[in-house]
């Protein structure tokens, strides 16, 4: 009998925000998929959970990975499958592995929990009844004006990922694009250092804010 996968969120940030049925997860669950196996052992370890099998898989990786954990769970062992951070696959890799366990009729148990997207957009104080997860925009600014340009007439309320090393190049392009519309910008969302910035897309493209950390830019949607 085939073993199962779970798909266990754990914290973006603060290292309580787990919940209850992940901690026996992965208490229970013998091998655990991750993407750094360093970062994982600190929360395994902060928690009091060790003797685990670490496999790592990335983006470079996972198709080969893929396989192993199917052969794995094939044997009739269980697998958690974590992220670094969050709930695995929205914008992390992951869904090749739960793709091919669902083809193989492998049963896949979602241990759901913290998101940054959801985070920021409860708190965001903007519609939220309807909304578009856009997770990392195109890198290439070809593309990403491109993107940016068929976004404009979205109406639900968008969530956006950025790193530090593009979050003022992408506030300047949606500021231009999408003038001054209503956002929320955060930063290390759930860490020591958070902070959150209110405005209009053209006040937050000038605003002075820490460029360290992970952003997440909640959008209000076109009218």
């Amino acid at each position: 009998m085939a073993g199962k996968l779970f798909v266990v969120a754990t914290p973006i940030g603060n290292m309580e925000d787990i919940t209850l049925r992940a901690l026996r997860v992965l208490r229970e669950t013998e091998v655990i998929a991750c993407e750094d196996t360093r970062r994982t052992r600190k929360l395994l370890s902060h928690h009091g959970i060790r003797g685990k099998t670490l496999v790592s898989y990335h983006e470079g990786n996972e198709r080969d990975r893929a396989r192993e954990l199917l052969e794995i769970l094939m044997s009739g062992k269980d697998v958690a499958l974590v992220s670094d951070s969050g709930t695995p696959c929205i914008s992390d890799p992951g869904y090749r592995i739960t793709r091919a366990a669902a083809e193989k009729g492998i049963r896949v148990v979602p241990v759901p929990g913290p998101s940054a997207a959801t985070a920021a957009l409860s708190v965001s104080g903007l519609p939220t009844d309807r909304f578009a997860f856009e997770g990392f925009l195109p890198r290439k600014k070809g593309s990403l004006r491109k993107r940016l340009k068929e976004l404009v007439s979205e109406e639900r309320t968008l969530v956006i990922y950025e790193s530090v090393h593009r979050i003022d190049a992408t506030l300047a392009e949606l500021a231009k694009e999408m003038g001054d519309r209503e956002a929320a910008l955060f930063r290390e969302i759930t860490k020591a250092h958070e902070e959150t910035l209110r405005g209009r897309l053209s006040e937050l493209a000038k605003m002075d804010f820490p460029r360290k950390g992970e952003f997440v830019l909640v959008i209000r949607g076109a009218e």
